[in-house]
C-alpha cells in the first residue's frame, strides 16, 4: 500500500461522515447460515466460539472484498464446551444436549435455536417481567433468552448496572481488532424494542403496545440502559461504528404512531447515550417498509439508514431516500437480497448494484450493501460481482 492508498477501514469513515472517498464501499451483513456454508468452519464453532467466529468474519470479508465486517454475535464463553453434554446428528441438524439439559439445534444453514428441557423456546410471560428487573436481552446467547437474566448455563442472574456483561463479551470485537487488518469492525446492538419482543414473543408483544403501553414503556427505557452500555463497551474494544438492529419496526409490522411511541424516544436515548463518550458513527438495520417513517428514524439522530429494502420487499426507491434524507444521513443497501442477488445472475447483479450507484453515489455517503442480509444458498459468485462494481463504476476519482 502506498501513501496514498485508502484503507478499507478509511474509505468506510469517509462515507459514513457523507463524504467521498476513493471509491463507494462495499459491505453486507452476511447471514448466519451463508457463514455455516461458507467458511470452512464447523457451525456449531462459529456460532458458540469467539476465535472461530472471528474467523468466519474475516475469511468471507477478504473473500467479497468488503470493507467491513459486522459482529452480529457477542463475544463467547471461553469454556462453552465444558458445559456439553452431547453432541449428535439428527438429520441435516446437529443436535447439542447441555450439562442443564437444554438443548441446540443446530441446522447446516440458519440460525440455531435453544429449548428448554421441556422442548419450548425461550420466551416469558409478559405479566410475570418486572420492568426493574430488565437491563439487556440477547437473544444470541448460549441459552438464548432467559428471565431474570444470566449469562450461558449460569446459576446466578446478572445484576443490572456496569457490570452486568462478562467481558467475553466484548471479546470478538477485540479479535477482529488483533487480527483482521485495516477494515472497518461494526458492532451490533438489539434496539430496546427488538430486546422486548425476543423477551415475551411478537405476538404478545404487540398486544402489549396496546393493554399495557405503560409497562411497554417502561421495559423499553430499562433495555436502553443495557444497550447503552453494551455498545459503550464494544467501542471500547475497538469497534469502529455501531449498528442498532431493530428489524420489526417498519410498516406494517408497527404504525408510524407506534413508532414515534415505542421507538423512536428509546433510540434517541440510545444514541445520545453513546456520542459523548464516543464520536463513531450510529445507524439502524430495519426491514421492510420504511419508506413511510425516513424523516421519524433520522429524528432519532442517526448517521445512518441500512437495509432500505426496494419493492417488493419493502417500501424504498433509493432515489427517493436521497430526497428526503437531503445527505443528513449515509445509505446503506437497496440491493434486493432475494430477487435480485439470490435469484440473479452475474451480470444482472452486476447491473442492479450499478444503477444503485449511479443513483446514490453522488457527493458520497452511500455504502453499497443488499438491504438485508444476504441468504444462506447465495452464490458466492454473484456477491463477487458487488465489488467489481465499486471498481468499475463507483470510483469518485
Amino acid at each position: 500500500m502506498t501513501a496514498d492508498e485508502v484503507t478499507s477501514r478509511e474509505r468506510m469513515a469517509i462515507a459514513m461522515r457523507l463524504r467521498e472517498p476513493d471509491r463507494v464501499p462495499v459491505m453486507c451483513q452476511l447471514s448466519l447460515g451463508h457463514y455455516f456454508l461458507n467458511a470452512g468452519l464447523d457451525p456449531i464453532d462459529i456460532w458458540h466460539g469467539t476465535p472461530e467466529f472471528g474467523e468466519a468474519l474475516i475469511r468471507l470479508q477478504n473473500r467479497y472484498g468488503f470493507d467491513g465486517a459486522l459482529v452480529n454475535l457477542p463475544g463467547r464463553d471461553p469454556n462453552w464446551r465444558s458445559y456439553i453434554k452431547k453432541r449428535e446428528q439428527v438429520g441435516a441438524d446437529v443436535q447439542v444436549t447441555w450439562k442443564n439439559d437444554f438443548v441446540t439445534i443446530v441446522p447446516p444453514d440458519d440460525n440455531p435455536h435453544v429449548y428448554r428441557p421441556d422442548g419450548t423456546l425461550s420466551r416469558v410471560r409478559f405479566e410475570d417481567v418486572d420492568p426493574e428487573r430488565l437491563f439487556y436481552i440477547e437473544p444470541h446467547d448460549l441459552s438464548g433468552v432467559t428471565y431474570p437474566y444470566s449469562w450461558g448455563f449460569e446459576d446466578e442472574p446478572a445484576e443490572p448496572g456496569p457490570g452486568f456483561f462478562p467481558p467475553w463479551t466484548f471479546d470478538t470485537v477485540r479479535w477482529l481488532v488483533d487480527h483482521a487488518g485495516p477494515i472497518s469492525i461494526h458492532a451490533e446492538v438489539f434496539s430496546p424494542f427488538s430486546q422486548f419482543m425476543e423477551l415475551v414473543g411478537y405476538e404478545a408483544g404487540l398486544l402489549a403496545l396496546v393493554m399495557d403501553p405503560v409497562k411497554v414503556n417502561a421495559c423499553l427505557d430499562r433495555l436502553t440502559d443495557g444497550a447503552i452500555v453494551l455498545a459503550r463497551g464494544q467501542l471500547a474494544a475497538g469497534a469502529d461504528a455501531v449498528l442498532i438492529s431493530s428489524a420489526f419496526v417498519g410498516a406494517p409490522f408497527i404504525s408510524r404512531k407506534h413508532y414515534e411511541a415505542f421507538e423512536l424516544p428509546y433510540e434517541r436515548k440510545l444514541i445520545s447515550g453513546i456520542k459523548p463518550e464516543f464520536d463513531v458513527p450510529v445507524y439502524v438495520h430495519t426491514c421492510g417498509a420504511i419508506g413511510d417513517r425516513l424523516d421519524l428514524m433520522m429524528a432519532t439522530g442517526i448517521d445512518g439508514i441500512d437495509t432500505l429494502d426496494p419493492p417488493p420487499l419493502g417500501t424504498v426507491d433509493l432515489a427517493d431516500a436521497r430526497r428526503v434524507t437531503k445527505g443528513r444521513v449515509f445509505l446503506k443497501g437497496n440491493l434486493d437480497p432475494v430477487n435480485e442477488l439470490l435469484a440473479g445472475t452475474e451480470e444482472s447483479v452486476l447491473e442492479a448494484a450499478r444503477q444503485r450507484i449511479a443513483v446514490a453515489a453522488e457527493s458520497g455517503g452511500y455504502i453499497l450493501s443488499t438491504a438485508c442480509s444476504v441468504a444462506p444458498p447465495t452464490s458466492p459468485a454473484n456477491i463477487l460481482r458487488l465489488r467489481e462494481a465499486v471498481e468499475l463504476y463507483g470510483r469518485y476519482r
